[in-house]
């Protein structure tokens, strides 16, 4: 009797964690509202950005973009965390796959020693459980090397290692760090001081434009690829009754990735360490659906694109 009751337990909370898992993943996806990622980065659009004190970790691949892939490298699934945002990616979804199938087999009886009873069918549902997170660390740690080596080879010439960029220097001021980028077969380009002013400006200027909903203000801060994406999301905020403010936004630290040329158009990639309050608001109460008040810290890597006779403006973001 007692054998039972704690199998009747194991499936209820089988059940439990099969119900709760889908909901946190929708939780972890929508407090995260600010601009969101997406654009492109000239050839480099499917290569991932070099990292850089600021950003340690690898960012994750453009999940929107009108680039087509190219001869220089093949566009990649979506890396990153175990689930992405948005959605939850290939692995994600994998990960879900073997959970969802586990727990199931587990609730109809279908375990590895279905037919027994008592104690060995409690011991088969707990290997089922150990087996499970065994397979899925085995296909995320392949999937993280596969994606790493893959994104050494892309961001570097033919035939040489990647490199770190040179004459790198602290800005006391704004916290980014100086270089000359540079890699692949792309023309080298010196980043100087008055364009990371632009940068930590636009930083500000983009995120407080889509406080404001403002669409007009971003087609004069980003590239019309990007700015379709702000539109898009901002139309999903208005179907939900929302807005999203994004306020009090800091740069703690930034420092250059990539800058290169590709003909007579500028490219710099930039990693960014930056503080803000980032809340989603009911449009009819002002109620606080989503985030807080509380400052959070966030770490991005944006692109800039500069073309002959304009300025700087955003055409991609990567979360890391």
């Amino acid at each position: 009797m007692i054998s039972q009751r704690l199998r009747s337990l194991i499936k209820t909370l089988a059940v439990v964690m099969a119900v709760a898992m889908p909901l946190a993943v929708t939780i972890s996806s929508s407090v995260e509202a600010r601009p969101g990622g997406g654009g492109s980065r000239g050839s480099r659009t499917f290569s991932a950005p070099r990292t850089t004190p600021t950003a340690p970790n690898a960012a994750q691949p453009l999940n929107r973009t009108m680039t087509q892939p190219g001869t220089k490298a093949p566009a990649t699934a979506p890396a990153g965390g175990f689930f992405n945002r948005p959605g939850m990616g290939m692995l994600g979804g994998l990960a879900a796959g073997f959970l969802g199938a586990g727990l199931l087999g587990m609730l109809f009886g279908g375990g590895l020693f279905s037919g027994l009873g008592g104690l060995s069918s409690i011991i088969g549902l707990m290997l089922q459980l150990v087996l499970i997170y065994f397979v899925v660390r085995f296909v995320m740690s392949w999937w993280q090397r596969r994606n790493a080596s893959s994104y050494a080879h892309a961001s570097a010439a033919p035939g040489q290692a990647p490199q770190q960029d040179q004459g790198s220097m602290a800005n006391a001021r704004s916290g980014f760090g100086f270089g000359l980028g540079g890699g692949s077969n792309d023309a080298p380009l010196e980043i100087k001081p008055d364009d990371y002013d632009t940068f930590e400006r636009l930083l500000g200027e983009v995120q407080t434009a889509w406080s404001n909903e403002d669409i007009g203000k971003l087609h004069t801060l980003a590239t019309p690829e990007m700015v379709s994406y702000f539109t898009e999301d901002l139309n999903a905020n208005k179907e939900r009754g929302v807005i999203n403010k994004v306020s009090d936004v800091k740069l703690l630290q930034g420092d250059l990735a990539e800058a290169w040329r590709e003909g007579p158009t500028d490219y710099a990639t930039v990693a960014l360490r930056y503080s803000l309050i980032d809340k989603t608001i009911e449009r009819a109460t002002g109620k606080i659906t989503e985030g807080s008040d509380a400052p959070q810290e966030v770490t991005d890597v944006w692109t800039f694109v500069r073309r002959p006779g304009s300025q700087w403006e955003l055409s991609a973001i990567q979360p890391t």
